[in-house]
């Protein structure tokens, strides 16, 4: 007998939420983790000073909230202690003008921030709402796919279908500028395709735009109360709870494939553990195919579509402790804002994205500036302050610097670098908030060299698990040899950022390998089908 029933690497929210949804169903469940912490990219510690919560790595979970995993282990996880607040003020940006603009939590509210355009907007999205997050929460290399696929030809008819995979394309330039007469506007959603791994000139990235603002309005920016680990903390409950085991320190470096099946893992230090029905990593395609599974036999197509998987731009974070809360310039709302982005607007994204596509620090980054604590007060002590600052056009190697005031050196990302970097980006902001810099009693930065080394899926810095150009994304995420989850070894499965429906804190790609899994036999589905037809 084996083991485990299954075997998953890595401790990531897409983990996690299949191990959990997996436990529950009876399965024996055993994740492996090579940190010293289970959560992947949600974590969350002192990380400046005492009292001071940080989330080091992700920070906000409306794609949780507002997911399938939720919806089926939302209770189980709140009487294991998880509490989720949120806020009328989701986001908004903040123009070198200082002036503002902002995305609310009603209809009325966006139409006077954004324009007489708004509401068109949502006539026109909502009564195929199910389609579009349909396609973000299917496999679409599956019959599920085609259903949902033959589900938009019947309603939309031929040329309506043709209509939509037209606008899925769409860039968000293209849509922004064709919907919106307010460059205000375009400011305020042109920067959420960064949180998507895309720019405002990318294919895809206008259906994306459309998908965030939408989802904000009706989901908001909902967090954990006491940190981002909390979802970690009570998922890893749940699947104890459930018999399952979750450990930290344990780093896989095999699957153990035996007449092309996955029979389980092979850690570092030698020991064995193994999986009598499958074997789940969420991992990057780098990972499993040059490391997991480099003693298997592996078709040469899908290898060599693994080892030529392109990754995205790279991510910078900054986190302070503020003595004082942050006073913004201009409209007293940005201090209450959950996530304030400082752009110059839809131009200013695009021109910092295409300096970092070509090797260079933008001069003039978006700024994500997260402020948690107008949610979660349990997160500082009583009148303090926490900044959480995400900086995503940043390229992994550096050919020189775009504002010509750094040198860049080698190429490389250094301590001494990051910090310079860091510089510039406070400077910036502390024309928006003119007491940051007499408040701030610890700043810690986190280059991509350093995020690359604290978890290892961070590769080359990029938080989204691989560049998601329209060839690595959708039909054809990971890569087009080997779309979707399924893997050429048998009973091996492949989750997490790097596949679809990619990054964020959903746990999609987990959620839909624990439905295949837990689905019951072919034999017993159409069983159960011929009795359903009968009883008619």
């Amino acid at each position: 007998m084996a083991d485990y029933d299954a075997v998953i690497v890595g401790s990531g929210v897409n983990s996690l939420a299949c191990g959990a949804l997996l436990a529950r169903a009876g399965w024996r469940v055993c994740v492996l983790e090579r940190n010293d912490w289970l959560g992947g990219a949600i974590k969350t510690e002192e990380l400046t000073e005492p009292g001071f919560l940080h989330d080091v790595f992700s920070a906000w979970h409306p794609l949780w909230v507002g997911g399938a995993a939720h919806a089926q282990l939302g209770d189980d996880l709140a009487a294991r202690g998880l509490e989720y607040v949120n806020t009328e003020l989701p986001t908004g940006t903040a123009f070198p003008d200082g002036g503002a603009a902002f995305l609310l939590r009603t209809a009325e509210g966006n139409a006077a921030e954004l324009g007489p355009e708004w509401p068109g907007v949502l006539e026109r999205f909502f009564p195929h709402a199910d389609l579009a997050f349909g396609v973000l929460g299917t496999e679409l290399w599956s019959p599920a796919g085609l259903a949902l696929a033959a589900k938009a030809l019947r309603r939309l008819g031929r040329e309506g279908a043709a209509v939509f995979a037209g606008e899925v394309l769409q860039t968000s330039r293209d849509w922004l500028e064709t919907t919106f007469a307010s460059e205000r506007a375009h400011g305020v959603l042109a920067p959420w395709v960064l949180h998507t791994g895309l720019g405002p000139d990318q294919a895809t990235s206008g259906f994306m735009t459309q998908v965030i603002a939408v989802a904000i309005q009706e989901g908001g920016m909902p967090v954990p109360r006491g940190g981002g680990a909390k979802l970690a903390e009570a998922l890893v409950r749940l699947i104890r709870d459930h018999g399952g085991v979750c450990e930290t320190g344990r780093d896989v470096e095999r699957v153990l494939v035996r007449s092309g099946r996955a029979v389980g893992v092979r850690l570092a230090d030698g020991e064995t553990v193994s999986a009598e029905r499958a074997v789940v990593a969420s991992v990057t395609p780098t990972q499993l195919y040059e490391r997991l599974l480099a003693d298997a036999d592996v078709p040469a197509p899908v290898r060599e579509g693994a080892r030529r998987f392109r990754y995205g731009r790279a991510e910078m974070q900054i986190h302070y402790a503020l003595s004082e809360p942050p006073r913004w310039e201009g409209d007293e709302r940005l201090g209450r804002t959950a996530i304030v982005h400082v752009t110059p607007g839809l131009d200013g994204v695009s021109r910092a994205v295409n300096e970092a596509e070509r090797g260079l620090l933008p001069a003039e980054a978006t700024i994500v500036c997260g402020q948690p604590l107008t949610i979660d007060p349990s997160r500082a002590p009583e009148g303090k302050g926490i900044l959480w600052i995400q900086l995503q056009e940043l390229p992994w190697r550096l050919k020189g610097d775009a504002a010509g005031e750094i040198d860049t050196g080698s190429g490389a990302w250094t301590d001494e670098l990051r910090e310079r970097y860091a510089d510039r980006i406070q400077a910036r902001l502390a024309r928006h908030i003119p007491n940051l810099e007499s408040s701030i009693r610890k700043r810690v930065a986190l280059g991509p060299h350093d995020l690359e080394r604290a978890n290892i899926n961070l590769r080359h810095g990029d938080p989204y698990g691989g560049a998601l150009s329209l060839d690595q994304n959708f039909l054809w995420r990971p890569f087009p040899r080997s779309p979707g989850h399924a893997t050429p070894v048998e009973r091996l499965w492949h989750i997490g950022a790097s596949t679809w429906p990619g990054p964020g804190l959903g746990a999609g790609s987990g959620t839909l390998v624990a439905q295949k899994l837990l689905e019951p036999p072919l034999p017993q589905r159409a069983l159960a089908k011929a009795r359903a037809l009968v009883g008619r």
